[in-house]
């Protein structure tokens, strides 16, 4: 009974081998089989072959789903879904994700990764709690370097929250586990449209003085929110294959704001999404000219943090968590910075 994660049957007939073959995504994406040897060597060539063309690594898109059950049991309905669920979530997916296999699998290309100096292996994988440390794995078998953290996305914009949130994942962490942070994705609804452009500049303060790696998505440095794609314009596979319930990509997909002029410098032909109506205003070009932009505070937030022993480690800890105002310290050393960030629209004092 497995089911796409794009919605309807993962099983396709394919009449030239008399078979079905499984497609955890579009029939046009059939799954490789990681079981066989020889493909998991082909995939580790295919990684080599980039790595030494100077690449600085990989983000494994949907690294946890290259398993599957060998029994090819059904999934169980998930208990928690309702008629607001979307099909493809409605069963439990504990034969199609996270199997066993997977971890030795991704320890694998690690390894690989590992061949070359200085280069990085992100993924896409469950965090939970119970789930992170699976995929750092450990010292003498490391999987990935980050798995992707989205909480800054998913958790409510409250500063008691955020706080809690930074504990609960600081805490779940395995020793050799380096943290990191994520503020877009091309999965995601922008920053900038779920807590507005003036609160994007405290993500960004947020993004960079947290301990770990901040991960952000192109056109986050602009406050880019995301374009408005009405239904002829929808491209998403998803949510022209499960409509309705607000799966949506393609806002965040729109093209990068280059300049102002037509189509945002982004190309002189017809972009495959329309371009986001900000482009305008929030663009490369006019963001480079003025001073207190969303961009120059990037570049200035990356510049402190390069420059800051305090912000290079892992020293962390929280001084105030009211709902309104985040206060915490970072520490390296003998250098101690305070930050202190306002989640509101309003002054605040502490």
């Amino acid at each position: 009974n497995w089911l796409s994660r794009l919605g309807g049957s993962a099983w396709e007939w394919d009449a030239a081998t008399g078979q079905y073959y499984y497609h955890a995504f579009l029939k046009e994406q059939p799954d490789l089989n990681w079981r066989n040897p020889q493909v998991r060597a082909a995939m580790a060539d295919v990684l080599r072959f980039w790595l030494r063309r100077g690449i600085d690594g990989f983000r494994i898109d949907a690294a946890a789903v290259l398993a599957e059950d060998i029994l090819l049991r059904d999934e169980p309905a998930n208990p928690d879904a309702d008629e607001r669920t979307p099909p493809p979530e409605r069963l439990k997916r504990i034969y199609t994700d996270c199997r066993p296999e997977v971890f030795e699998w991704l320890a694998d290309l690690r390894a690989v990764v590992d061949e070359f100096p200085d280069r990085l292996l992100l993924g896409e994988v469950d965090t939970s709690p119970e789930r992170v440390r699976q995929f750092y794995g450990d010292r003498q078998r490391p999987i990935i370097h980050l798995p992707l953290n989205y909480r800054i996305l998913d958790t409510p914009w409250n500063a008691r929250r955020i706080a809690a949130m930074v504990e609960e994942y600081r805490s779940s962490l395995p020793q050799h586990g380096w943290p990191n942070w994520v503020i877009g994705s091309h999965d995601k609804k922008r920053i900038a449209r779920i807590i507005g452009p003036d609160q994007a500049r405290i993500a960004a303060m947020l993004l960079f003085t947290l301990p770990g790696t901040g991960v952000f998505y192109a056109g986050d440095e602009l406050g880019m929110s995301g374009g408005s794609i009405n239904a002829e314009q929808v491209l998403d596979p998803f949510e022209r294959r499960v409509p309705g319930y607000g799966l949506n990509r393609d806002p965040e997909r729109t093209p990068m704001q280059w300049d102002g002029s037509t189509r945002a410098g982004f190309t002189t032909g017809k972009p495959w999404l329309p371009v986001g109506e900000d482009y305008t205003s929030r663009n490369v070009e006019a963001e480079n000219a003025e001073g207190r932009s969303l961009l120059n505070l990037y570049r200035r937030l990356i510049a402190l943090r390069r420059g800051e022993p305090a912000l290079a480690g892992r020293g962390y800890a929280t001084v105030q968590d009211s709902d309104d105002v985040l206060a915490y310290t970072r520490d390296h050393g003998n250098r101690r910075v305070l930050v202190g960030l306002n989640l509101t629209g309003a002054r605040q004092s502490c």
